[in-house]
């Protein structure tokens, strides 16, 4: 029996859009798991029928795809191809169909209108942001995304932020776009010219060290922060323990959690980092 909230549903393709040889955004018919989505969760799709991959791969939902009334029909998902399973939902068709479980894990926090909210992600850690976007704009929360790629060809949805009045940093690590060097320098400097009595919050995704760096950055500047961790599942679900990260405890040590079900969105300072790098 799945908890109350998660669905599992054949979710038919209904677009597949290359946006370059690696990445690719595919669209999901799935109005069960969109209609009950919150933004920073995610769905574990079964990438093909059959035994390989046996398991499902986990998928940040990007965005809710709505019909002309409003109403959720569907999701989109980011992805980036790597193994086999990424690799076949690269290749999706459409018409295919795609076991599609969800929506799973815990959101992210949402913060109120007084707040300032810095979103922070690099290459396909975006994808948790398009939803958490829309949440936070119908709050009137002002948004910043600070967003770092290698190149500036890489910086997948730019416009789509910006077209939804989010203001942008962009950062290249080759300087084709935005600051030559890693996303986590105009960061940090905006936080060192941000007065301390403004408030601001910090969203982030991303690659660990570069998570594990804005954590850094944030606790200095005395700043909230969340992280959405990356991490290889097998189930979503809390039964196989393979998602484990650890997280401090009051005594100075730490214990280890499901990622799946108490993340993936977790406190930036509740985190084990040095336990998380090493296990991750």
């Amino acid at each position: 029996m799945l908890p109350s909230m998660i669905v599992d549903e054949p979710a038919e393709v209904l677009a597949n859009r290359a946006l370059s040889a690696e990445y690719n955004v595919v669209t999901l018919a799935a109005p069960r798991v969109a209609a009950a989505a919150r933004p920073g969760q995610f769905v574990m799709v079964k990438t093909k029928p059959g035994l390989e991959p046996l398991l499902r791969r986990p998928f940040s939902i990007f965005e809710i795809v709505r019909g002309a009334d409003g109403t959720p029909t569907g999701i989109s998902i980011l992805n980036k191809r790597i193994g086999t399973g990424t690799g076949q939902l690269f290749e999706a068709r459409v018409g295919d169909r795609l076991g599609c479980l969800g929506p799973l894990g815990q959101p992210w926090p949402l913060v109120e209108a007084t707040t300032r909210a810095w979103m922070v992600a690099g290459g396909v850690g975006l994808a948790p942001f398009a939803t958490l976007t829309e949440a936070l704009s119908a709050r009137g929360v002002p948004l910043t995304l600070f967003y770092g790629a290698r190149r500036g060809e890489d910086l997948y949805y730019a416009e789509w932020f910006a077209e939804r009045g989010v203001e942008l940093v962009l950062a290249t690590e080759d300087g084709s776009r935005g600051v030559h060097g890693r996303i986590t320098a105009p960061l940090g400097a905006a936080l060192q010219a941000t007065p301390a009595d403004t408030p601001v919050a910090i969203y982030c995704c991303g690659p660990t060290p570069m998570m594990r760096a804005v954590a850094d950055l944030a606790d200095a500047a005395g700043r909230d922060a969340w992280v959405s961790l990356e991490q290889v599942m097998g189930c979503g679900m809390g039964g196989c323990y393979s998602c484990v990260v650890p997280v401090k405890t009051a005594d100075g040590g730490s214990h280890f959690v499901r990622s799946c079900t108490s993340g993936p969105v977790f406190a930036a300072s509740t985190l084990q980092w040095e336990g998380l790098a090493h296990h991750g």
